[in-house]
């Protein structure tokens, strides 16, 4: 058997392991598990099952609670061995794969810095920018209240203030966060920054330096490849016509409801 990856790319760790492995030409089977199916969102049309790319088909959620003692996505299934964990897959497909050395570097200093770029990402980025999507999209979903809108200013003056530190202390003045060339803490981040973009949130506007590293990244992975990767979080309004499983609403309701004090 080939490599499997079960994958929903409306994660952004998922989207960050399926453009890194298309962009390598990493041969996969795409396992597309729906996230939130029995978690989140209820009852959802599948989309997504097929070689490399999604394409219509069964949502694959049991499969990857097989593959991942920690039942969740993004999961890697290569013959008898499985893996966990956004980093350790990329870190993974990087080394078997023997990928081109600018995405985690062999120079020890360079490589340092992608881990100190990953370690930083999950208490500050990745901290705040999924938040944007809970509070404008699935929360009211959910609760059939829309946040107070003190509650969404409340996580985009965090975000703004983990912006300005990736800004300058990762970013800089070069072109990506290692140097001239893209690298694991590049794609890791970029992810990342494109949940709020999905729900309206532009937090690259009026930021030009942001912005250029942006459209380097876009280019450096192909902008085909970044767009499609991206499309159902930029379609993510969408779910508000969603039909969701009144047990599941009445069982997730009151914990959400709690964060509307």
């Amino acid at each position: 058997m080939g490599l499997e990856l079960y994958l929903d790319l409306l994660s952004q760790p998922c989207r960050s392991i399926y453009i890194f492995a298309r962009s390598n030409n990493i041969p996969f089977e795409f396992k597309h598990v729906e996230l939130f199916k029995d978690s989140v969102l209820g009852k959802k049309s599948s989309t997504g099952s097929g070689a490399e790319q999604p394409r219509a088909g069964p949502s694959n959620s049991e499969g990857a609670g097989k593959v991942s003692l920690l039942k969740k996505v993004p999961a890697l299934k290569d013959g008898d061995f499985t893996l966990a964990e956004c980093t350790a897959i990329l870190l993974y497909l990087s080394r078997k794969y023997n990928t081109p050395d600018h995405w985690y570097p062999s120079d020890i200093q360079k490589r340092a810095k992608v881990d100190e770029y990953l370690s930083w990402h999950h208490a500050n980025i990745r901290a705040n920018a999924p938040k944007t999507m809970w509070i404008k999209v699935l929360i009211p979903l959910f609760t059939g209240q829309p946040l107070p809108s003190e509650k969404l200013q409340e996580v985009m003056e965090g975000l703004s203030t983990s912006l300005k530190q990736f800004e300058e202390r990762f970013l800089q003045d070069k072109a990506f966060i290692i140097g001239s060339e893209i690298s694991l803490a590049d794609l890791v981040a970029i992810v990342e920054l494109m949940q709020p973009v999905g729900v309206g949130c532009d937090i690259f506007e009026d930021r030009p330096r942001l912005m250029e590293w942006r459209r380097r990244v876009e280019d450096a992975v192909g902008r085909d490849l970044f767009f499609q990767a991206h499309e159902m979080i930029l379609n993510i309004k969408e779910l508000s016509n969603i039909q969701i499983d009144p047990q599941l609403k009445e069982h997730l309701a009151p914990m959400l409801m709690k964060m509307l004090k």
